[in-house]
């Protein structure tokens, strides 16, 4: 994903141009996607998942979509969430470097803070930390961004989900693997057609050597070598049960021993 000249003067042509291809917006920006970024920054999906190595370029590309949604999207809201707020507000750092390096292809900001961005044209990116009672004052965002998805409590997640009822918005999860567990690995394992699915190991990201994976391969257990850079969803070496056991443990000739409607008589409210 090298960096380019950013172009600085806004043309009719030109600002079509990327408002209909986010991956002329990223270019416009100084940023050359890799192919999988590009197939992120153009697919019309209103779930995106992201399973993706460390360093693989998966914050920068929904840095971008942060921005394209901010600089086309007039009076809409976009909410950079994640465990902490210290990483939140390095997604946020980064949607600031790419509305940077647009120049005056972007509108101007009417208000900036450490945690907040609104544009001239009404549009806002606000970053939150990773906790279901900070998100419940916001309503109707165009865009959903859960930074480490497999490390947010999944309390959060299922306060975001409603949210999203009445504005259509888009909800993008990207994050490593952390074990067979959470929300992040369920709508991945099980989610099924209702989300776009990238999956990025290391192997594949071309800035990352097959040398300094040798090193890593070597300095680490085997099973966090193949969560953090081969993207599986492992479990410990040393774990007393699987999860496909303590599943099983659970089902009977086939059928969930607790059906979701049982077990919640409100799930449907």
């Amino acid at each position: 994903m090298p960096m380019t000249e950013a172009a600085d003067v806004p043309t009719i042509a030109g600002d079509l141009a990327a408002a209909l291809d986010a991956v002329v917006f990223a270019e416009r920006a100084g940023v050359r996607p890799d192919a999988w970024q590009a197939d992120v920054l153009r697919t019309d999906a209103r779930q995106l998942i992201l399973l993706a190595s460390r360093q693989s370029g998966k914050s920068t590309v929904t840095a971008l979509l942060a921005a394209h949604q901010a600089v086309y999207g007039p009076d809409t809201l976009t909410l950079l969430l994640s465990p902490s707020l210290r990483q939140s507000q390095e997604l946020y750092r980064k949607v600031r470097v790419v509305l940077a390096a647009l120049g005056r292809t972007a509108p101007p900001a009417a208000e900036e803070s450490a945690l907040r961005l609104e544009l001239d044209n009404g549009a806002r990116v606000v970053c939150l930390p990773g906790k279901e009672a900070t998100i419940r004052g916001f309503s109707a965002p165009a865009l959903v961004v859960e930074d480490e998805a497999s490390r947010v409590d999944d309390a959060l997640y299922q306060a975001i989900r409603p949210m999203l009822a009445t504005s259509g918005g888009r909800l993008v999860l990207l994050s490593t693997p952390w074990g067979q567990r959470g929300h992040f690995h369920h709508e991945w394992a099980k989610g099924g057609d209702a989300w776009a699915r990238f999956a990025v190991t290391a192997e594949q990201v071309p800035r990352i050597s097959a040398a300094f994976l040798a090193r890593e391969r070597a300095a680490m257990p085997s099973f966090v070598y193949r969560q953090e850079y081969g993207c599986e969803f492992v479990q410990p070496d040393d774990a007393y049960f699987q999860a496909d056991d303590i599943d099983a443990a659970f089902v009977v000739d086939g059928q969930p021993l607790f059906p979701l409607e049982e077990a919640n008589p409100h799930a449907a409210d």
